[in-house]
């Protein structure tokens, strides 16, 4: 068999001011066929597990570039065009192949594109022909449009939030694959449209719970290949917008309908009682300063990288000062001018600084004062699971007694290294600021003795109720209150 692999990956927050071009996925990663490194980052681990499971086969697999971009606005028509076009140029070099891999987010918007995934599968599909195999892996924050189902034979999404198991999804990816090219099953998709938009974090109840119950399924029933709960991207405004149930059966198209039906109206019957609650900043900075156990992570969940947004906030920060705070740490702001005048300083100078609060309305106030530069690293990276997550040249700084990180490459807060890195103990801290909805909860849980979850400012629209969408279905829940008529007993 020859198998043809390759990744091209961005999560797009339509509503962010921070638009993504060539440099942006240069500074994430970029990797030319044959030069990904040996451990996967999160839209990638199809590349590494792919060369395990090829080589136990005796398989060909032609590597095409692998590329991701943290997530932002909109990607540059140009930027998005170029690497398209670079992957279909590798396939068809490849040509002829007998399956194609992908490592996908799902949630990329470029000028031009709202759909750039479907186009990509579309025109892969185009290549290959009919009959040869396409699958992809994905992130459960993305939209699953029809242009897709037409394009793929079967997907695999990440079932847990944070997305610890992204290489076990590709491993179940690959043993879908190899089981098909064999002449073992068929893949079949049915998609049920749960038409709700919510946050699904699997780290607490209900979610727990549901993820588990479809993992056994997949468990007992050998007709279910695989369940992935699409959980949809709320500040993508695209047509397609909203979560997904994505049932994969062997050949079995009536059973996967049904199923995914009854497994979305579960779901659905769940909707608002997902998230974790949220507390304002003048809380949590109270409840942190009161605490008797520490560290006490405050994650600031909205202002979060992950998600789209700049990182820059400084509303907690802000709070913290006003009330006098020290031994308190905050990962990350993001401001790569600050960062840039801290390294023409040095470590050990003392310097004014403005910084932070600069992306956009309701991130706070910028930061002024006289700083000293502790530490500066090149290239900083902290873990994320297996592999690891670059956050930029960064500069470790203290104000008024608080260690702030300022970084110039734009991250979430995954893991307790993102301080380590810098020379801070994070065990040693009374509070821990960082940013990040859940996927820091793995990593970040094993160190805290309590975690609250704070909503501060307005970086990001998190009400879609309220959000002022154009481009959405406006047909879906907490837009309208019961689009399925389920309180009618019409489901």
């Amino acid at each position: 068999m020859r198998i043809f692999t390759a990744a091209l990956a961005t999560e797009t927050n339509t509503f962010s001011p921070i638009c993504v071009d060539r440099r942006a996925f240069e500074a994430s990663l970029y990797a030319p066929p044959g030069q990904h490194p040996e451990t996967p980052t999160l839209c990638t681990a199809p590349i590494t597990v792919g060369r395990r499971v090829t080589a136990e086969k005796g398989w060909e697999l032609i590597e095409g570039t692998a590329t991701w971009a943290d997530p932002a606005g909109l990607v540059n028509r140009t930027t998005y065009e170029e690497l398209r076009d670079e992957i279909l140029g590798q396939l068809r070099a490849a040509m002829p192949v007998d399956a194609v891999v992908m490592g996908l987010h799902g949630a990329m918007v470029a000028a031009g594109y709202e759909d750039t995934e479907g186009d990509l599968l579309s025109r892969i599909r185009q290549i290959v022909g009919p009959d040869v195999l396409i699958c992809a892996e994905l992130d459960p924050h993305s939209h699953l449009t029809a242009k897709r189902v037409a394009a793929l034979d079967f997907a695999v999404y990440f079932k847990e939030f944070p997305h610890t198991d992204f290489v076990d999804r590709a491993e179940d990816l690959w043993r879908i694959a190899v089981e098909t090219l064999e002449g073992r099953v068929k893949p079949d998709m049915s998609v049920f449209d749960c038409r709700m938009i919510d946050v699904f974090p699997t780290s607490r109840e209900p979610m727990r719970s549901f993820v588990d119950k479809i993992m056994q399924i997949e468990k007992d029933d050998p007709d279910v290949l695989s369940i992935s709960v699409v959980h949809g991207f709320m500040v993508g405004d695209v047509p397609e917008m909203g979560t997904k149930l994505l049932v994969v059966t062997d050949n079995k198209p009536e059973k996967g309908a049904a199923l995914a039906r009854e497994l979305g109206l579960e779901l659905f019957s769940k909707r608002g009682t997902f998230m974790v609650p949220q507390i304002d900043e003048k809380e949590a900075v109270s409840r942190a300063m009161t605490a008797t156990a520490w560290p006490v992570v405050i994650t600031d969940v909205w202002d979060n990288p992950g998600g789209g947004t700049a990182g820059d906030a400084t509303v907690i920060l802000g709070e913290l000062m006003a009330r006098g705070v020290t031994s308190a740490a905050i990962g990350t702001i993001w401001d790569p001018v600050a960062v840039q005048i801290c390294f023409a300083a040095g470590e050990g100078a003392e310097i004014p600084l403005r910084f932070g609060a600069k992306s956009a309305p309701g991130t706070g106030n910028p930061i002024d004062g006289t700083v000293k530069v502790v530490k500066l690293v090149n290239n900083a990276e902290m873990q994320f699971g297996e592999s690891l997550a670059p956050f930029g040249d960064a500069a470790h700084i203290v104000l008024n007694g608080i260690d702030i990180i300022l970084n110039s490459t734009r991250a979430q807060s995954f893991d307790p290294s993102l301080f380590s890195v810098m020379g801070i103990d994070p065990a040693r801290q009374k509070i821990l600021v960082i940013k990040s909805t859940n996927h820091f909860f793995a990593s970040f849980s094993k160190i805290a003795a309590e975690i609250l979850y704070c909503s501060a400012g307005t970086p990001y629209p998190n009400n879609p109720a309220t959000t002022p969408y154009q481009r959405a279905p406006k047909t879906i829940w907490p837009i309208v209150a019961d689009p399925h008529g389920t309180e009618r007993g019409a489901a």
